[in-house]
């Protein structure tokens, strides 16, 4: 079974500090807790923060809390400051409409994941996120909806009559507490993650309009904006493809372009005007998920070798040797290695 794309993207530290102080409300030391220090803001710029990192921080807060909800607890406590730069746009626009249309064009500067998609219909909006880059988990995905369903509550102080929420993972044991806080049908195990509003609770006007202010904050956040770069998703959509392919074995160039219905000749100076090289990319991508796959202890090493495109075990071990200068089953003997003293530590820890 092939395990799904690893995650890719950020949040900014300011909303990993939303967990830091939810933790110090509850009386504790949230820096010990977590075993990391409270990330510093970059008075430079957006300070980011990658989104695998801040999903560790959230599985182990939640097991230390014995909180499976913790991403709803997290999530309903946002505030503008936790939003950064994009929060104070939020504050300053005319109404939620106004302020949902901000959220679509600066999305990145909170969750720059996978892509939003903003779908309307005379009846409804729905903001939508799909699985391409990778799924962070529930605990992610929760606390972000959460958020963003809270802070346009604040907004219009009063409900929001929302229609669904949906999210790509597993439904809970308990579904009564994600019924009561988003108050509509919640869906679990969809194709994607939704939030569908209706379309008249768009005209709502916010508490303090303030188009001088928008205009001067939107430039500072096009400023931030533009410092993430442009957004190209080749080499991720190029990932998602070859994981696919190496099923069948080792593709070629002219293969992956084809199933990204592009040329060949296109999908090399794509590559190319990001100082990549095609077999480069499939080479990192293969060490990426040999990594993966050698954390599960169910793969036998000759099932690896076959989900990475190679015929045989022995032409893996070799690359693997190149790639990392050590053996697969030394890399998987020092990740079980790692994963018992991690348990350990977690048993104890208070």
């Amino acid at each position: 079974m092939i395990s799904p794309p690893v995650p890719q993207g950020i949040v900014p530290v300011t909303y990993v500090h939303l967990l830091y102080e939810y933790l110090a409300r509850m009386g504790l030391d949230a820096e010990s807790l977590l075993g990391a220090p409270k990330p510093a803001v970059d008075r430079g710029g957006p300070g980011r923060y990658d989104v695998q990192a801040w999903g560790a921080l959230l599985a182990k807060a939640a097991q230390r809390l014995n909180d499976p909800l913790l991403g709803l607890h997290l999530g309903s406590t946002i505030t503008p400051r936790h939003l950064g730069m994009l929060g104070y746009v939020l504050l300053a626009c005319g109404d939620l409409g106004a302020a949902l249309a901000r959220f679509e064009q600066y999305q990145r500067l909170l969750y720059d994941v996978n892509p939003l998609r903003l779908i309307a219909s005379p009846e409804a909006v729905v903001f939508e996120w799909g699985v391409e880059q990778g799924r962070p988990g529930p605990l992610v995905d929760e606390c972000a909806v959460t958020a963003l369903v809270q802070f346009s509550r604040d907004l219009v102080q009063g409900g929001l009559g929302l229609r669904y929420v949906s999210f790509v993972n597993p439904a809970p044991a308990d579904l009564q507490p994600y019924l009561d806080y988003f108050d509509c049908p919640v869906l679990f195990d969809q194709p994607s993650t939704r939030i569908a509003m209706p379309i008249a609770v768009l005209q709502h006007p916010l508490r303090s309009p303030d188009p001088a202010l928008l205009e001067m904050l939107s430039q500072q956040a096009d400023a931030l904006l533009a410092e993430l770069g442009p957004r190209d998703d080749l080499q991720r959509q190029l990932d998602l493809c070859l994981t696919q392919m190496l099923l069948s074995g080792e593709p070629s160039l002219a293969q992956a372009a084809l199933a990204l219905h592009i040329s060949p000749r296109t999908l090399h100076r794509r590559l190319a005007a990001q100082g990549l090289q095609f077999r480069g990319v499939l080479e990192a991508l293969r060490l990426r998920l040999a990594r993966q796959y050698l954390q599960d202890q169910r793969l036998q090493l000759a099932e690896i070798a076959g989900l990475l495109g190679y015929s045989e075990q022995s032409a893996f071990t070799r690359a693997f040797r190149r790639w990392t200068q050590g053996s697969p089953l030394a890399f998987r003997r020092a990740a079980q290695q790692a994963a018992a003293v991690g348990g350990r530590v977690n048993h104890l820890s208070p």
